[in-house]
């Protein structure tokens, strides 16, 4: 065994890596040009590690080693506090390691997320061209629009402060805000701002401004969004846009049976739409009998979560973004979709006790009606109200196509009792004689449709490490399969139709992964030893590809699974036959990531960046939708240059 050859993974799992060999024009190390847009990338999203001295290969990472290691690192300091090629150094020197990876040394730079007033961080002094984003499959320089949304944040800490010019009391509807005093009123009854006139009680909620120089006044943007007009708000806001459905079905591409948008007939704005959607929410919730004193109390731990979460949305979007706030009830969970990432990483948010909220003057009118608080401890609280119900923990994650967060409550227990008996059956007394958490890990993927080590921090108290350290334990016995690499790595039951990126969605895009436990595949009773990666039969594959955006039929995918057998029985095959392959599959169509791999029987984050990546850049494939890498339909067909290199061999 090469001493030299390692999984990234085993340096800390669920952390972005990138590998850059880093030799120089004399073979002794240098930095090299394209660490500082990693760097860049790094910092703009979720950090990651950035290991000079390390090349990826096609059977993995190699450490071929930094000779002049002092060199490389007095050239890294100096560029990095180098205000003209980097805009901020966020690194410390805990943050800057040499490792010795069997004979060689590596120097590890681990890149953590930048604080939201450091971000965008750019290089070559240029903000508009030296900014870069990380996605699944490298770094990507920011669009125009990108940067312009970082540098808004990073300039406001309220964006609901900005003042509106021309926006009078004639934009508000009158009705919701008198409704708003009502419910003030019968919370404080002796509140002072129930005292003043419109005006002044807008005033004290930050919805009025005034400038005390020149006299002028008028709305504020928290004002107009939390009691505006339809259509005054959208003429300040023009892609505002609020959204409510209701499924009687898990499938979200089916028809909903309930729906609340702004239509005309009622006001739009925020106050209204959260008095009508908690409503609708609390609809068929199973609410038990109890008095207090002789009046019954229907608030459950239930109805909080539901309030906290959609609250929580409404105060934390981004209404400049093109997204709409989503909110979905539908069988077996709530979802809940707000325009914007978060200002505080996900570990954090989840953690509480740290607040930095993009709309504080909305986030004041909400808290001042017992809605909400100004602590960091919303998203906490809808976790405790929800696990005290012995729900799967809540999941909560980020987009950048569109840009969004998202939040989705199921009502599910952590451990189903009819998921424990399929996982039986399917693993025997394997699956009995395992620790809880191992069958936490398990029953998530049944029901998730797959798992990962965040997904399980937010489920287990366990370190990060020792979740890695379970998961890769469940592999080698035969229980998981791996799909991914690095924060993409996911993990998923054997003979279950793997998924391009673990993402789950409720927005109608991708229904499949609404209800993990109704999309698996027709399988078989098996041992972990009797494992196989790949579905049992062509046809349930082939029905199961129809769902993408180009249907292929069962003797299509028969063809195209003929083609790709060469490389499809090996463990390994030679890059260039792999490419072949490839070029061949995508002859005259286009096929999706998740498809390729498994026609080719290999993990999709290993494809896209030791092959795919690379033949784009060649021209030998192109995209589907090349304005948009990320898009979640993307697909790759052969080029005319890559058809001509297959008749030049």
């Amino acid at each position: 065994m090469n001493d030299n050859l390692f999984d990234p993974d085993s340096l800390e799992e669920g952390i972005d890596v990138e590998a850059k060999k880093a030799q120089g024009k004399d073979g002794k190390g240098a930095v090299p040009v394209s660490l500082w847009e990693s760097y860049s990338a790094f910092a703009n999203t979720q950090g990651g590690s950035i290991l000079l001295g390390v090349e990826e290969r096609d059977d993995g990472f190699f450490a071929v080693g930094i000779e002049n290691v002092n060199r490389v690192l007095e050239d890294f300091w100096a560029t990095v506090n180098n205000s003209s090629k980097v805009s901020a150094n966020i690194l410390n020197d805990s943050q800057v390691s040499v490792l010795k990876l069997g004979s060689a040394s590596v120097i590890s730079i681990k890149v953590p997320r930048a604080q939201r007033k450091q971000r965008p961080v750019y290089i070559n002094n240029n903000p508009l061209t030296g900014t870069y984003r990380r996605n699944h499959s490298g770094d990507y320089r920011c669009t125009d629009e990108e940067v312009k949304r970082l540098l808004a944040e990073q300039q406001y800490d309220a964006r609901d402060s900005h003042q509106l010019e021309r926006y009078v009391l004639d934009d508000l509807d009158m009705e919701s805000l008198e409704a708003y005093r009502n419910r003030l009123a019968s919370r404080t009854p002796d509140h002072p701002f129930l005292t003043l006139d419109t005006q002044g009680l807008l005033r004290g909620l930050g919805g009025w401004w005034v400038n005390r120089a020149t006299g002028e006044e008028g709305l504020t943007l928290a004002g107009l969004l939390m009691f505006g007009t339809q259509t005054s708000i959208q003429e300040a806001v023009p892609n505002y846009f609020v959204d409510y459905r209701e499924y009687d079905t898990a499938d979200t591409k089916i028809n909903w049976s309930d729906r609340l948008v702004p239509d005309g007939t009622w006001s739009g704005n925020l106050f209204d739409f959260y008095r009508s959607v908690t409503q609708r929410l609390y609809r068929d919730l199973k609410v038990p009998f109890k008095l207090e004193g002789d009046q019954r109390q229907d608030d459950t731990p239930i109805h909080k979560a539901l309030r906290e979460a959609l609250v929580n949305a409404l105060v934390h979007a981004d209404y400049s973004e093109r997204a709409s706030v989503l909110v979905v009830k539908a069988p077996g969970y709530f979802g809940f979709r707000n325009p914007g990432h978060m200002r505080v990483p996900i570990a954090d948010a989840l953690r509480g006790g740290t607040s930095d909220c993009r709309n504080r003057s909305l986030q004041k009118m909400f808290s001042l009606i017992g809605l909400g608080e100004q602590a960091g401890s919303g998203i906490p609280r809808v976790l405790q109200h929800w696990n005290s119900q012995h729900y799967r923990p809540p999941e909560l994650w980020e987009k950048d196509q569109p840009v969004v967060t998202l939040m989705r409550l199921r009502t599910v227990s952590l451990l189903p009792e009819e998921v424990l008996k399929t996982l039986a059956a399917d693993f025997g007394d394997c699956f009995e004689q395992l620790d809880e958490h191992s069958r936490i890990a398990l029953a998530t993927a049944e029901v998730e449709g797959y798992v990962s080590n965040t997904r399980l921090q937010q489920i287990c108290e366990l370190h990060p490490r020792d979740i890695t350290m379970l998961l890769q334990s469940l592999v080698q016995d035969g229980f998981l399969l791996v799909d991914g690499r690095g924060p993409a790595t996911t993990y998923r039951l054997p003979n279950r139709t793997p998924i391009d990126r673990a993402v789950p969605e409720f927005d109608g895009e991708l229904s499949s992964r609404s209800n993990g436990a109704s999309s698996r595949l027709n399988r078989q009773s098996s041992r972990p030893s009797e494992v196989s990666s790949r579905p049992s039969d062509t046809s349930s594959r082939a029905n199961e590809v129809k769902a993408d955006e180009d249907p292929i039929s069962e003797e299509v995918w028969a063809k195209l699974e003929a083609i790709a057998e060469p490389v499809r029985t090996v463990r390994r095959s030679d890059p260039s036959l792999s490419r072949d392959v490839i070029i061949r599959l995508c002859d005259n169509r286009f096929l999706m990531l998740n498809q390729l791999s498994e026609l080719l029987g290999r993990e999709s984050e290993s494809l896209r960046k030791r092959l795919i990546g690379s033949m784009l850049q060649e021209k030998l494939l192109e995209w589907r939708f090349p304005q948009q890498p990320n898009h979640e339909r993307q697909a790759y067909r052969a080029t005319e240059l890559g058809l001509q290199s297959l008749s030049n061999r």
